[in-house]
């Protein structure tokens, strides 16, 4: 299953063409493309569905969100063991928990 999942925005490479960014969901960072929200910060919350950034969402909705996919094992089976691993090494089983596992950011695909 491929979702759009919901993560925050921590760095904007405006110079890239086309426009993108490093986006976290809750400690794996991954890169997407902001060509569709081209008006959004760093620390703004987005929708990423296969790599694009589709809208921008408000923070209580994201972590909501997260909380919801990460019950229901979506979040596992989107991303993997990396998903975990990154919160375990945050130290907290939470969506939202931030870590430093920068493995995924070379690929532009969310899975």
């Amino acid at each position: 299953m491929c979702l759009a999942v919901p993560g925050r925005v921590v760095a904007i490479d405006d110079r890239a063409d086309p426009l993108t960014g490093t986006i976290d969901f809750g400690g794996v960072r991954k890169q997407a493309c902001l060509e569709y929200v081209p008006d959004v910060r760093v620390g703004e919350y987005v929708i990423v569905h296969v790599g694009f950034a589709l809208q921008k969402l408000d923070e209580e909705s994201a972590r909501a969100s997260l909380e919801l996919f990460e019950q229901l094992g979506l979040l596992e089976e989107e991303f993997g063991d990396a998903w975990q691993q990154a919160a375990q090494q945050a130290g907290s089983g939470a969506p939202h928990a931030p870590a430093t596992d920068r493995r995924g950011e070379s690929g532009s695909e969310t899975r």
